[in-house]
């Protein structure tokens, strides 16, 4: 006789943070479907627009990729003109990739509609809810990372 399915709930704090961050993924999910990108792809922009210029290597470490695997995201988001490649002043067989002046209005929209989409959601909480609930976020995010360092 088969044994019973269990379901596997997570209740309290951590049913609070993984619904904030399946909803932050399904708003990742509808900004790549609007731009026309892949999840990867979206990933892969949003970084390099944070760190401004960076190696196809050094992304490919971020991304968790090969090299050859970010070869092609890098060439379809140089196609779509959302990055560019600069070339490395000081080796001619390496270069850089960047936003391109297309990839740096999307990025800008994207963050405008992402922190209008945010004060929306929060209206509901007063100026200094918003600042202990910022607080909290950042504080337990960076114990997350720290754990993660820590593995």
């Amino acid at each position: 006789m088969a044994e019973q399915a269990v379901s596997h709930t997570l209740t309290g704090f951590s049913d609070a943070a993984t619904a904030f961050v399946s909803a932050l993924e399904g708003n990742r999910r509808r900004i790549a479907a609007r731009a026309g990108l892949s999840a990867t792809e979206l990933r892969a922009l949003f970084h390099v627009a944070q760190v401004v210029s960076i190696t196809p290597k050094d992304l490919a470490a971020y991304l968790g990729m090969t090299t050859g695997a970010v070869t092609a995201i890098s060439r379809r988001l140089v196609e779509t003109d959302h990055l560019q490649r600069i070339d490395h002043p000081a080796d001619r067989r390496s270069l850089y990739l960047e936003l391109s002046p297309h990839g740096d209005q999307v990025m800008t929209e994207i963050h405008r509609d992402f922190k209008a989409m945010l004060a929306d959601s929060t209206g509901s909480l007063t100026a200094p809810e918003l600042e202990t609930f910022s607080k909290a976020l950042r504080a337990v995010s960076g114990e997350v990372r720290a754990r993660l360092s820590s593995d």
